[in-house]
């Protein structure tokens, strides 16, 4: 296919010009390498498009024909390429992820600042704590806590640490009282959650050396930290989410932080992506940006 769109491109030059010296001198080649280009041109469509003398180039009527459109064609080809430059020269055109729903809401401020940034690109953010599979799923990269990456897949570690609390509304502390170890939670209503795997969340707290592993109980089950915390905000029970996501009921007073000097830290945030394919400069600049 390169070595058509040469001859084409030869034979486009010869004929806009009806020289082929001066034809030769455009492109920085040979008169020879031109009227070989078009002879071997000729010779594949089985048609005569240019009529030479020693003189002059004419073209033949199916020259004219085959004219008209190839130039077309080239001028199509040019602008299809300047297209694919501006995407190599500057984030533009539609990135997809797959980000965890605790972790959402933590990366708005940097997608905000992103498209802010480069206005030709944008930025569609899926929601899902299962392990998705980016290429089967057309995404373009994901992030994941720690998990294990399918094969072929690039893994960029992002310095973002995320801190579990125990939270709860100041009507239920009030009423049920705030634990002061973590095995005081066998005896509160605990609002419960459910990984994508079916199993439930234990809550692990961590002081110093000390761990402890509570399997708490409680009426309500969710699979989302954002309803966890609605539960929490009505008095339904304690919760055990990101306090990062919660900052802006802790700061209002609307939620209260239980066990202090209890916590549990998760560093290990990851975007990942095919290493299969090209990483765009959209990617790129995500990458960069999520890593500053």
């Amino acid at each position: 296919m390169t070595q058509h769109l040469q001859e084409i491109a030869a034979f486009v030059a010869v004929a806009d010009r009806l020289s082929f010296q001066r034809a030769a001198i455009d492109r920085g080649v040979t008169r020879s390498t031109l009227s070989h280009a078009v002879k071997t041109l000729e010779a594949r469509l089985g048609v005569r498009l240019l009529n030479r003398t020693t003189r002059s180039v004419a073209l033949t009527e199916a020259g004219q024909a085959f004219h008209a459109r190839a130039k077309r064609a080239l001028g199509e080809i040019d602008q299809a390429i300047e297209a694919v430059d501006d995407f190599r020269s500057r984030p533009m055109g539609t990135l997809r992820l797959t980000v965890p729903r605790s972790v959402s809401p933590s990366i708005i401020g940097t997608v905000t600042a992103l498209v802010a940034t480069h206005p030709n690109l944008s930025i569609e953010i899926d929601a899902n704590d299962r392990l998705v599979d980016i290429v089967a799923e057309c995404f373009d990269a994901g992030i994941r806590f720690g998990v294990s990456m399918q094969q072929d897949m690039i893994a960029v570690r992002l310095d973002r640490a995320f801190h579990f609390a125990v939270l709860g509304a100041p009507a239920y502390l009030a009423e049920h009282g705030p634990p002061i170890i973590p095995t005081d939670l066998l005896r509160h209503r605990c609002i419960r959650y459910r990984l994508p795997s079916g199993i439930l969340d234990p809550w692990v707290f961590e002081r110093g050396r000390e761990i402890s592993r509570i399997d708490v109980t409680g009426p309500l089950i969710f699979n989302d930290q954002n309803l966890m915390m609605e539960a929490a905000l009505h008095g339904a029970g304690l919760a055990f989410v990101f306090e990062e996501g919660a900052r802006s009921h802790l700061d209002s007073g609307r939620l209260v932080r239980c066990l202090p000097e209890y916590t549990l830290q998760f560093s290990e945030l990851y975007l990942y992506y095919s290493g299969r394919r090209h990483v765009s400069t959209a990617l790129r600049a995500l990458i960069d940006t999520l890593k500053a």
